[in-house]
């Protein structure tokens, strides 16, 4: 599995991006799909993962209402939509793979794409 994530960029507080986390190479049908961001000087944090199955999304608790995941294709391509952003979401976005599902932890994941760069600042 190839997973490539694209979409970030540089916006102001209060603006909007759709991240997209493209898959290639065998189904993810038995995957689920996570989203994490790294800041500088951090570790790799949980944003939110659509479930194996392919409904089921969990976000981290401070992002509800404003971050939101959907997929296209059975997963072949997941999205990330950021809403309202603020300064503080300014990181490298990651989307992995794993067969567990709901895990918030990286070690747990298996296929990871590049990072993608979101800016945020005025």
């Amino acid at each position: 599995v190839q997973l490539q994530a694209s979409g970030g960029g540089s916006v102001k507080p209060g603006e909007s991006l759709k991240l997209s986390c493209a898959a290639s190479g065998p189904s993810l049908s038995s995957y689920a799909v996570s989203w994490f961001r790294q800041k500088p000087g951090g570790g790799r944090e949980f944003v939110g993962q659509l479930g194996w199955n392919g409904r089921n999304t969990y976000l981290r608790d401070s992002l509800k209402g404003r971050f939101f995941i959907s997929a296209r294709n059975e997963k072949a391509t997941v999205y990330l939509q950021m809403n309202a952003l603020q300064p503080d979401d300014a990181a490298v976005y990651y989307c992995a793979a794993s067969r567990r599902d709901g895990s918030p932890r990286p070690n747990e994941y298996d296929y990871w794409g590049q990072g993608t760069q979101v800016t945020v600042s005025s």
